[in-house]
Parts: C-alpha cells; sequence; structure tokens
C-alpha cells in the first residue's frame, strides 16, 4: 500500500476537463469514420453498379444477336429443301432410298441440328437422324401449322423433359397440292449450355413471359416470377449474410439461390422474345469492401494511436491497482478461510444444540420417573391383591368371581403398558418425515404425558378446542414435545402462585393457532427469550434450552413461535402453523 501510494504522489495528475476532452475527440473520431465509411460504401457501390450493369447490357446484346443469327441463317433452310426437286420425287414416287442420305449431305453444308422430311401423313420418311424414320408426327405442332399456311412456320414445343425445340417447318407442294413437309430443327441448346458456365444466369423468355431458355432447368416452362421463388430454403447464416449484403449495399433487384442480383433484361428482335440476366453483387461488393478495408484500417490505425497515448497516462495508475488488487487478493483468501472456520463452528454448534435437545428431554423424564414409579406401585399394589382373593375364589371353586378379578387384572396392565409406551414416546427422536397432524390430538397426548407431574400439584387447567379437525403438516413428535416445553414452563412459571392456572386454547382460521396462558409471573426479558441457555431458573433446575428448541422446531415446520406477558400477568405463548388448504372450511 505504500509503494501504491508513493507512486500516486509521483504521477503528476491530469489537468482539469482533460478526461472529458480526450474522451470528446475519441467519439468524434469514430463518428467521423462512421460517416466516411458509409458516405464512401454508397457512392462506391453506386458507381461500380452502373459499370457491371453497363457491362451487362452489352452481354446481352452480344447473346441477342448471336440466337438472332443463328434463327435468321436457319429460317431460309425450310424454303430451300421444299423447292428440292429431288425430295419432291421422292415423296411423289414413294422412293426413299436416298432422301436420307440427302439431307445428311444438306446438314453437313448448311450446318442445322436436325431434317427431317415427313409425308402428307406425317409419316418420317427421311431425316439427318436415322432412327427417327417410320415415327409419325401427324399430331405435332409444326406439321399441323405447316399444313395450314403455306409459308415457313417457326415452332416452340415443350417436351417431356422440361426440354423446348425449336423448329422452323415448310410445306412441299407438287403442282400447287401438298406432298410432305420440310422440318429443320434450330440448335439453340448450345447457347444455354454456353451461359451455363458463366457467373451470371441467363433466361429467355417467349411473348407471352414463359421461360424457354435457361441456365437453371428447372426454370424452363415458368413465368420469371414462378422462376425466382423456385429456390431452396436458406439456412440461418445464409439469412444473416443476406441481411449484411443488403445493409451494405442498394437494394437488390431480386434474390437468387439466397444470394441478391442485379436484373438487366433486354428485347430480342424476333416473335416478342426477351432476355433476362441476373448478375451477382460480388464484383461490387469485392471492389466497394477493398477500398473501405483501407479506410477502416486507416482509422483503427488513428484509434490506436490515440489509445496509446491514453494507455502511457493510465500506466502508472494501473501499476498501483494491481498492487492494491494483490492485497485484496490476500485479504479475500484470509476471509475465506475465516469463514469455513466460522462454518464449521456453526455445524459443530448445531450437532451440539441437537445432542442437547435430546439430553433436555432426558432430563425432563428423569423429573418424571418418581411420579411415574408412583403410578405403577399403586397398580402393582392393587394387582397383587387381585392375584390373592383369585387364588381364594379358585380354591372356594367360585370361578365367574375369580374372572372378575382377573379381567381387572388386565385392565391394570393395559394402563401400566400405556404409561411405558407414553415414556418411550418421550424419549424418542422425532421423525423427519412431515405427515397431515391433528392439533387436538397432539395436545391431547402432551397433557396425558405431564398427567403424572400435573398430580403432583393442584393446578387448574382449561382447555378450548374446537370440536372440528385441526389439520396440519408436521411431525407429531416434535410438535408434541413443543407443547410438552411450554406446559413445563407454564407449571415453572406458576410455582409460586397461591391459585396456578393454565389456559389452553386452539384456534383454526388462515393459521392455526395454539395458545398457552398462565397467571405466573410473567417474562422479564422478552428479547433474549429464545436464546440458547438463557434460563430464569436456578442453576441445576434447567440449561435455557427448552425454549430455543421449540422455536427452531416451530420454524423448521414453517411456522412461528411468539411470547408476550398478558394483560392480567403471567405469560402468553402462542404457536402459528399454515394449515392444511384442504382443511380450512372444515376446522372453521
Amino acid at each position: 500500500m505504500q509503494d501504491a501510494a508513493f507512486q500516486t504522489e509521483e504521477t503528476e495528475p491530469p489537468p482539469p476537463g482533460h478526461g472529458w476532452r480526450v474522451r470528446l475527440a475519441v467519439v468524434l473520431l469514430v463518428i467521423l469514420a462512421v460517416v466516411v465509411v458509409l458516405v464512401t460504401n454508397r457512392w462506391m457501390s453506386e458507381r461500380f453498379t452502373d459499370t457491371t450493369r453497363t457491362r451487362a447490357e452489352l452481354r446481352l446484346a452480344l447473346y441477342s444477336g448471336n440466337m438472332l443469327t443463328e434463327l435468321q441463317r436457319t429460317s431460309v433452310v425450310p424454303l430451300l429443301l421444299a423447292r428440292d426437286p429431288a425430295l419432291i420425287g421422292a415423296l411423289g414416287s414413294g422412293d426413299y432410298s436416298a432422301t436420307s442420305q440427302r439431307l445428311i449431305s444438306f446438314q453437313t453444308e448448311i450446318g442445322a441440328a436436325s431434317i427431317m422430311l415427313l409425308d402428307k401423313d406425317g409419316r418420317t420418311v427421311g431425316a439427318t437422324n436415322r432412327n427417327l424414320i417410320g415415327t409419325s408426327h401427324r399430331a405435332a405442332p409444326y406439321f399441323v401449322d405447316a399444313q395450314r399456311n403455306r409459308d415457313t412456320v417457326f415452332t416452340a414445343a415443350k417436351r417431356e423433359e422440361g426440354i423446348f425445340d425449336f423448329t422452323y417447318s415448310r410445306a412441299v407442294l407438287s403442282d400447287n397440292r401438298l406432298v410432305g413437309v420440310i422440318v429443320v430443327a434450330v440448335d439453340l441448346m448450345k447457347y444455354e449450355r454456353a451461359w451455363a458456365g458463366l457467373q451470371d444466369a441467363v433466361m429467355v423468355t417467349d411473348s407471352t413471359g414463359t421461360v424457354i431458355l435457361a441456365t437453371e432447368p428447372r426454370w424452363r416452362g415458368l413465368t420469371i416470377d414462378e422462376a425466382l421463388a423456385v429456390r431452396d430454403a436458406p439456412s440461418a447464416i445464409r439469412r444473416a449474410i443476406q441481411a449484411t449484403a443488403d445493409w451494405a449495399q442498394q437494394p437488390p433487384d431480386a434474390y437468387l439461390r439466397g444470394e441478391a442480383v442485379m436484373k438487366t433484361d433486354a428485347r430480342v428482335p424476333f416473335r416478342g422474345w426477351r432476355i433476362v440476366t441476373f448478375t451477382a453483387y460480388d464484383s461490387v461488393r469485392e471492389r466497394v469492401n477493398g477500398i473501405l478495408a483501407l479506410e477502416i484500417m486507416g482509422f483503427a490505425i488513428l484509434l490506436a494511436l490515440t489509445f496509446y497515448l491514453l494507455s502511457r497516462r493510465a500506466w502508472s495508475q494501473s501499476m498501483s491497482l494491481q498492487r492494491e488488487s494483490a492485497e485484496l487478493r490476500l485479504l479475500n483468501a484470509r476471509l475465506q478461510r475465516e469463514i469455513a472456520e466460522r462454518e464449521k463452528v456453526q455445524k459443530d454448534l448445531a450437532v451440539a444444540e441437537l445432542t442437547l435437545a435430546q439430553s433436555s428431554k432426558l432430563a425432563a423424564l428423569g423429573e418424571m420417573s418418581a411420579a411415574v414409579s408412583h403410578e405403577l406401585n399403586q397398580p402393582l399394589a392393587a394387582m397383587k391383591t387381585y392375584l390373592a382373593g383369585a387364588k381364594l375364589l379358585l380354591q372356594r371353586r367360585r370361578t365367574e368371581e375369580a374372572l372378575a378379578s382377573f379381567q381387572r387384572i388386565d385392565d391394570l396392565i393395559e394402563r401400566m403398558g400405556a404409561i411405558t409406551r407414553q415414556l418411550k414416546s418421550y424419549a424418542r427422536k422425532g421423525g423427519e418425515a412431515f405427515e397431515p397432524v391433528d392439533m387436538r390430538l397432539c395436545v391431547s397426548s402432551a397433557l396425558t404425558m405431564m398427567e403424572p407431574q400435573l398430580k403432583i400439584r393442584v393446578v387448574r387447567i382449561t382447555r378450548a378446542l374446537p370440536r372440528q379437525p385441526v389439520m396440519v403438516m408436521a411431525d407429531r413428535l416434535r410438535l408434541e414435545q413443543v407443547i410438552i416445553n411450554l406446559l413445563r414452563n407454564a407449571l415453572d412459571a406458576t410455582k409460586t402462585v397461591a391459585s396456578p392456572q393454565i389456559d389452553i386454547m386452539l384456534a383454526a382460521g388462515e393459521t392455526a393457532t395454539l395458545t398457552v396462558r398462565d397467571n405466573g409471573h410473567g417474562i422479564e426479558d422478552l428479547d433474549n427469550l429464545f436464546e440458547p441457555f438463557y434460563t430464569t431458573k436456578k442453576p441445576g433446575e434447567g440449561v435455557g434450552l427448552g425454549l430455543a428448541i421449540s422455536s427452531g422446531i416451530v420454524t423448521d415446520l414453517g411456522g412461528r413461535l411468539t411470547a408476550r406477558n398478558g394483560e392480567g400477568g403471567g405469560a402468553v405463548f402462542e404457536v402459528q402453523l399454515p394449515i392444511l388448504g384442504a382443511d380450512v372450511k372444515a376446522a372453521e
């Protein structure tokens, strides 16, 4: 402590107002850092977002141009093949032996996906894929539309696998009469496969808004809103990342696989088609986050320098605090040892109190032994007389009168057994388990056990007990011990009174209340009455534990033991115990 005081004296105190100025400077620096980061994030996000959107629009123009070129190039093929004399002749003569080979040569020169020649009944008579020869396409849209229209017809039909077939078909005429249909497939799936290798998600919709090409196969056949709704439920971590990303950037156009994306669309100049791309904000966030990281690092260095300067000022104070902390730890360890020793002493005291309580009961039992022996001598003398009379009656063959004497002897034996049972129950320790107990029976049992002492002196005892049971949750033996202690105190208090009187009253209301009142000399010291070893008796007559033990028992039972002086003199003791809820009305 002396070192700490010495250090404190050496340290130069800061000037007035220095502390709050430093704190204000730190707060302003933090606010400036937050404002700069937010403004930079907003401005850089808008700038890089515009750049990314422009690049996406350029890619859309490229994708749309490539797809339109493929469609226009393939649209001319049906017109040329519908006028081919060899194909018209084959349809007229029914000789298709060289038709497929001719179509394969056209496919190699033109670069079409596939070519089929159908007769007027829709049966395949020639195809670049020879496995299709003989199949019927009578109900196919491209066959039906080609019969109804003399021009080249474009058809986009969805297969069961979810893939769309794009075909050009045209009727083959001979002498202005329909003899067949030429069908040329457009390979637009190659663009879909090429887009799948890109980071962006791409889809193409027709004039009705239905997706016909997409990098996500499950989008085909759905609208744009339906396609975006088809996604797996994001996890908790994904939702947290998504919330953080949404806060740090502009509101996204849509969510794709749980990630915010930017939507860019363009018109394809073909049958009302549109092409849409979804670009992730990853590239934007990477650039913006790089700049923000540099700014945050700079402000962190400034804060670190500030805290370093402040820490040097507090270093001397922390050293003194460390010394004081070490001394406090030593003091705390010493206090813990003292607390442990005190707890040990308290446990030993509790054991001693239990031992003294039992000793007190045994001492009271010794006081009762003289009166009880008198009670036992009377039945023994009577039994001796009855046995002698019964012997004479049996000798004179008067059996019925002898049996009556034996019955009297049996009654006397029962009375002696009751007296010894009371002594045993009084000397035995109470149990630990609580059970429903009628306090009226406890009062009667206590009076019965005190009967030998009550017969030694002339004491008037009045009892006021309700007719209905007064049920409480308690240990019966311990509750009887409390009542006996109160009766013994009342007897001792009325030794010097000319007309001793003890009143016992039991009432049941919100609580069960037992009142024991005497007309003795009263209580001189109410404050120390329930303290252990406090007594007003002469040495050898008591140890001062009866009321302390009784108060502890009543407290364990959830009640309260109080004492006061009566209005007309004497002491009044009250035992209040919680009454059983089911028996409140009956007890009242």
